[in-house]
């Protein structure tokens, strides 16, 4: 692929690292971001930023990488067999954000461009992303919000693009031996290569920047409610969760370790601390009770 095509994604991911970055140290106003920049043997790297202990999260990290090898790894060609064997390139921006306060939801992004290459043939190029909230204490009022972001900035894209890609997220982000989603979903897609070139790029800029315009107001909003240990105690059973969705069944983890990436890199979407008790269920009525009402598929827009 000429870099012509390459280069303005790459542009636009690396100014995005930097415009998240800034607006998540904005609203912390306490910590900043350390950058960790790296290899790897097998080619490429990337620049690591994690933000710990801060006025407003926990845990943070915002990544780019741009990666290349021989062979892509099993989590890139599992579903799409024919491309076995291809060497390739992937470049992405991940996002995990953990705040401290229970009532402030954990969020998560990711876009990331593939393109698969073999000699003698054309090559193979695809977006993919999507962004995903994951309260603790949940309200309506934010989940609306983030829901109609996410359906405005797809209405330039197709009237069925909301649609699809809620409902691939709502699917994606499911716990599946638990029986329930990992928050209140968001936007998901992958293998985009169905538009022009131009048309993919677009919409994956409109994923990115409307990530960054969906979080921080909700994060303005809760970051300095009042709460005490039994929230606590509630926020690091359900992060034991979203660490069990990460390990068991995101692709994008599978795909970092089985191409040789910087495992410290790839892990650092889990949280600081995570509880586990054994079959534990909050009391019937309570405040924690409600959540499980919200980890189910729900049309927030009507």
């Amino acid at each position: 692929m000429s870099d012509t095509k390459l280069q303005p994604v790459k542009d636009y991911l690396t100014g995005l690292q930097d415009r998240l970055c800034t607006a998540f140290e904005s609203c912390d106003g306490e910590a900043r971001f350390r950058e960790d920049a790296w290899q790897r043997p097998e080619g490429g790297g990337g620049r690591t930023r994690v933000l710990e202990n801060g006025g407003v999260f926990e845990k943070g990290g915002v990544n780019f990488s741009h990666v290349h090898g021989e062979s892509l790894p099993p989590a890139a060609s599992a579903r799409r067999p024919e491309l076995a064997g291809r060497s390739f390139q992937a470049l992405g921006v991940s996002v995990v954000m953990h705040p401290i306060n229970p009532y402030c939801p954990t969020s998560h992004a990711n876009v990331r461009f593939f393109v698969a290459q073999k000699p003698g043939e054309p090559d193979v190029w695809w977006f993919g992303g999507g962004f995903d909230l994951t309260p603790v204490y949940p309200f309506d009022e934010d989940c609306r919000e983030w829901h109609q972001r996410a359906a405005h900035l797809c209405a330039p894209f197709g009237k069925t693009v909301y649609d699809k890609h809620k409902r691939w997220c709502d699917d994606y982000f499911h716990l599946k031996h638990r029986g329930e989603t990992r928050g209140i979903g968001g936007l998901f897609f992958d293998d985009l290569n169905d538009w022009s070139f131009e048309s993919c790029f677009a919409y994956l800029q409109a994923v990115g920047d409307g990530y960054l315009a969906a979080y921080p107001p909700i994060v303005d909003r809760r970051k300095d409610a009042p709460f005490g240990q039994r929230e606590i105690d509630f926020q690091r059973y359900r992060r034991g969760r979203y660490v069990e969705f990460n390990l068991v069944y995101d692709r994008g983890t599978l795909f970092g370790l089985q191409s040789g990436g910087r495992s410290e890199s790839i892990l650092m979407s889990l949280p600081a601390v995570a509880h586990w008790r054994y079959d534990w269920q909050p009391e019937e009525g309570s405040p924690e009770a409600e959540l499980s009402d919200y980890l189910k598929p729900r049309n927030w827009i009507d």
